[in-house]
């Protein structure tokens, strides 16, 4: 709650002060909370919707401001303390480690990016991008606590987790402002040219992959008829577990309703083109979890929950759509 945060923050604040002490904030979970306390704090807008653009309920920044949430400087004290943490990545495969799990600290970067609730905020937020952007892993030992193999982590594997949130989107659109701090463009220009390289690299596949396996989904070219004619069949997975789809129906229980809505469609338009879909996506459980969203109140999610089930149960869906 607010509250807690106002208590908990100032503390937080004084222990990055010393590299030891943020080391040993982040063995205590402390990057975990610091994220979760942003993307709890904050509601996210839509991209390109944000910086001042949204409507009088959210105080026309994107941040609730009458829920009992953060307040901006609260967000901001939050925002510092991820900073100030980024400044270990090089030193600290740990560090690095902590910051990839589950993509959160990134998303809770880009939500602040997007939501733009204030330039402070928008500037250690961008500068603490740029800092995972950029990390190297040599530091890498390879072995982890008890004798477990580490994942190696770097600056490619955290770009990968930006592009699945969107942040591309987010960069361009605030490459359109005039900010006169030239950190804050410098820091744009720099996680554009990175981001735009990175995604050269990707495949179509893999962007969705990326997007999928992140769980922020978002309407787009790979959410489209042309894409999953080309690609149904990647879902299958190199070991036949199909995992993106297990995923995809993990979604259809996400709180976000345009999230579900595009598992929904992805998994109807996964039944229609992959070789006995229907039944792959019934015995992983995907009609039970559909079937419900047919009467949900949100009339788009039942639109697209219609459709997928039509999908499931049809031999020639295009003669009915």
């Amino acid at each position: 709650t607010g509250s807690n945060i106002e208590i908990v923050v100032p503390a937080m604040t004084a222990l990055m002060a010393a590299t030891e002490t943020r080391h040993l904030f982040s063995a205590s979970g402390g990057i975990k909370y610091l994220a979760r306390q942003l993307r709890a704090s904050s509601k996210k807008t839509s991209m390109g919707m944000g910086m001042g653009m949204g409507g009088n309920e959210t105080n026309n920044i994107g941040i609730n401001m009458e829920s009992g949430h953060a307040t901006v400087q609260q967000l901001y004290e939050l925002t510092f303390c991820l900073w100030c943490m980024s400044y270990e990545l090089n030193g600290s495969p740990n560090i690095r480690a902590d910051f990839a799990k589950d993509g959160a600290a990134t998303e809770a970067l880009t939500i602040m990016v997007s939501s733009a609730p204030r330039e402070k905020v928008v500037r250690v937020a961008l500068s603490a991008l740029v800092n995972l952007a950029t990390c190297s892993a040599e530091e890498f030992p390879g072995i982890g606590p008890a004798g477990m193999t580490m994942t190696k982590v770097d600056g490619g594997v955290f770009l990968t987790d930006m592009l699945a949130c969107k942040l591309l989107k987010s960069i361009q659109f605030l490459e359109e402002r005039q900010f006169t701090d030239p950190d804050i463009v410098e820091d744009i220009k720099t996680l554009h040219k990175l981001l735009a390289d990175n995604y050269k690299e990707m495949s179509r596949w893999e962007v969705y992959k990326t997007e999928v396996e992140s769980g922020h989904l978002q309407w787009g070219s790979t959410h489209t008829e042309a894409f999953f004619k080309e690609n149904a069949r990647m879902i299958e997975g190199k070991d036949s577990d199909f995992k993106i789809l297990k995923v995809l129906i993990a979604l259809l229980s996400s709180k976000d309703d345009e999230i579900t809505a595009i598992a929904c469609y992805d998994i109807g338009e996964f039944v229609r083109f992959y070789p006995n879909g229907k039944a792959i996506a019934k015995r992983l459980g995907a009609k039970e979890l559909v079937m419900p969203l047919i009467e949900h109140e949100n009339v788009d999610l039942q639109r697209h929950a219609l459709q997928a089930v039509s999908k499931m149960m049809v031999n020639n869906w295009e003669y009915v759509k």
